[in-house]
């Protein structure tokens, strides 16, 4: 209620309308722009409900040129019996005229026909979707704001769980397709996984044995395996594929193994070689940027079934690649592919073959049962024995001369450096000139140490031979430009220096450390930044001297970046939800599978029409379920 107004001339004029309500709370709306008219229009004991930001003045609590409505003295009974809402707007939008177009929409729907999904399944436990929505837009005076701020009101949870079950709904249905259509049964063999196993030299872990177990059982089976294979740097999911390429071998199939890029598809190509060519398996290799002649070789191979395990980039998609009996895919890199590629390569094949996914880095769990329900799930959680924590130092980049220090020291015991540096820039060119730059400096200030730069503008022959020789131990620093060309595995490494730390992500960071760590000594990452950080680079950097623990790190990253940026452009579903978000509402996600499970048991017509509902941005994933 309006108990009185005041004009006060001040450096500037200000009109104050002091207000009170039933219970003698006090509120100043202080107007600094205002005309006669408005003045006029502020009649004292009427009642006005204002909306704005709250500030603490010299006299108590005020508001500066709120948003208001005026309600006459004898018209209380025109005053809403609900709270107002207040809508975020775009361009020229008013909160009246969006009020207006909601409050049509809501009438409409009181009237309307609107197909609750949840009507049977929840009973009494949640409200209706069109109580819901109305409570949402007209909160009574009683209703528990704080849980409506935090998002964990049971109007909102009703929503959130009916679009939550609609994305997963959606994957659930592309399993049990998936589970219907015929694949080739592998027979599990022992010959050749036991001359591997009496080669290897050290004892799979636990997990990575339970993962090998786990994938022989769904090769046994006549419907296709679709399997996530995860675990945190260096836990050994390489090996774990080996198994599994073995099986397919051993049943007159080929595998195919595909990288995202073709430094890690070079990669692979080295790292499965060393352990099938021993057994006598024939690898082909088939990338982009391979000539003629060369590519017709590998292609001759694949056709002819002499090529055992073909690895390759998105080259193994082309029209021109004609397997022979193609039984098992393994995807590298997961999230940079999407459901439609994974689905391209399974093509190829008389029957779907086998599919076996791995990540580089662990998923956070919210987003292996959301964005990946439609994958089984076989978790390495234990690291190799032996493999000592790596400490992790953060310095500032004015204490260069320090890490050079370092450097001699470990060179001295006979280990080897990485030096990463990061540019914000996408040019290659600015990239190799930084690290060229770099390169210098270190040369300058070791004298004596072999210290070799790559970057990416080196051709693939030049960069192989780099690594070979740092593999070999005849180069001392390696300095390198981006994440990728440093993936090798180098016991001999000790110390990872990254500079510009706070331009990259938690699990990019976490990828890199990983680089060392994996011989008898102890190493040390150190962390170089540009002063003053942000708040979330020093979060990020603070996490990373904390723990060593990738699935931890996987559930920060989450967290600081959101499902967008961790998935990629390739499932905007997730990204894109309209209410619920997987990093907030990861708590609903046991509800939310039963919930799908029970709709899988519906009408198709129901499902359907859940899944059309709210998935809006990627149908045609969806379409042939």
């Amino acid at each position: 209620t309006i108990d009185r107004i005041e004009e006060v001339a001040t450096r500037q004029r200000q009109l104050l309308c002091y207000l009170s309500d039933n219970n003698n709370r006090t509120l100043l709306l202080r107007f600094f722009h205002f005309n006669q008219y408005h003045k006029q229009q502020l009649v004292r004991g009427d009642i006005i409900q204002c909306f704005g930001e709250i500030k603490i003045g010299r006299d108590g609590l005020e508001m500066h040129h709120p948003e208001y409505r005026l309600i006459s003295k004898g018209q209380a009974n025109l005053l809403e019996t609900t709270l107002s809402p207040v809508y975020p707007l775009t361009g020229n939008l008013h909160q009246a005229q969006l009020k207006k177009w909601i409050n049509t929409a809501l009438e409409t729907l009181k009237n309307s026909s609107l197909s609750d999904n949840f009507e049977n399944l929840a009973k009494n436990s949640m409200p209706t979707l069109k109580q819901a929505l109305e409570t949402l837009h007209h909160p009574k005076a009683g209703e528990n704001l704080e849980q409506i701020a935090e998002f964990r009101h049971i109007s909102q949870q009703r929503l959130i769980i009916e679009e939550l079950c609609a994305h997963q709904l959606s994957l659930l249905k592309l399993k049990n397709e998936r589970k219907s259509k015929i694949s080739n049964i592998f027979k599990i063999s022992k010959i050749l996984s036991k001359q591997l196993s009496e080669n290897l030299g050290f004892q799979l872990t636990n997990a990575q044995q339970r993962s090998v177990d786990e994938i022989n059982t769904d090769l046994a089976l006549n419907h296709p395996m679709l399997r996530l294979l995860q675990g945190d740097v260096g836990s050994g999911k390489t090996i774990v594929a080996v198994f599994a390429c073995l099986q397919a071998i051993e049943n007159g199939f080929q595998t195919a193994i595909m990288a995202p890029t073709e430094i890690l598809a070079n990669q692979h190509l080295h790292g499965f070689s060393d352990y099938l060519e021993p057994l006598g398996v024939k690898v082909a290799f088939l990338i982009g940027s391979q000539n003629t002649s060369e590519r017709a070789e590998q292609l001759d191979a694949i056709q002819s079934g002499k090529a055992q395990v073909i690895i390759g980039t998105h080259a193994l998609f082309q029209e021109s690649v004609k397997f022979n009996k193609l039984g098992l895919v393994v995807i590298d890199e997961q999230h940079k592919f999407g459901v439609h590629q994974r689905l391209s390569l399974a093509q190829k094949a008389h029957n779907t073959p086998h599919q076996l996914v791995m990540t580089a880095t662990p998923i956070p769990r919210s987003l292996t049962m959301s964005a990946y329900a439609d994958l089984d799930t076989s978790i390495i959680d234990e690291l190799p024995p032996g493999r000592m924590p790596i400490k992790t130092i953060a310095l500032s980049s004015e204490r260069k001369d320090e890490v050079v220090q370092k450097i001699k020291q470990v060179c001295k015991d006979s280990n080897q450096v990485y030096w990463v540096c990061t540019l914000i820039e996408e040019s290659e060119v600015l990239r190799a000139e930084s690290a060229t730059k770099t390169h210098q400096y270190l040369q300058e200030n070791l004298p004596g140490l072999s210290i070799v730069l790559i970057h990416g503008r080196m051709n693939k022959d030049e960069k192989s031979k780099i690594m070979h020789q740092f593999a070999n131990g005849e180069i001392n620093v390696l300095v390198a430009t981006t994440v990728i060309e440093v993936g090798v595995n180098v016991p001999n490494a000790s110390l990872m220096v990254i500079e510009n730390s706070e331009r990259l992500g938690l699990a990019q960071l976490h990828q890199l450390r990983g680089r060392v760590g994996r011989g008898a000594d102890a190493s040390i990452c150190i962390l170089m930044y540009q002063s003053p950080l942000s708040a979330n680079a020093t979060e990020r950097i603070d996490i990373l001297r904390q723990t060593n623990d990738g699935f931890l790190i996987a559930n920060k990253d989450l967290e600081l970046r959101g499902p967008g940026e961790i998935l990629g452009t390739q499932q905007t579903g997730i990204a894109d939800m309209k209410i619920a978000n997987i990093v907030r509402d990861g708590y609903l996600l046991k509800q939310v599978r039963f919930y799908s499970e029970q709709f899988l048991q519906l009408d198709e017509g129901k499902q359907y029409a859940l899944i059309m509902r709210w998935i809006t941005t990627d149908k045609s994933q969806y379409a042939n379920t």
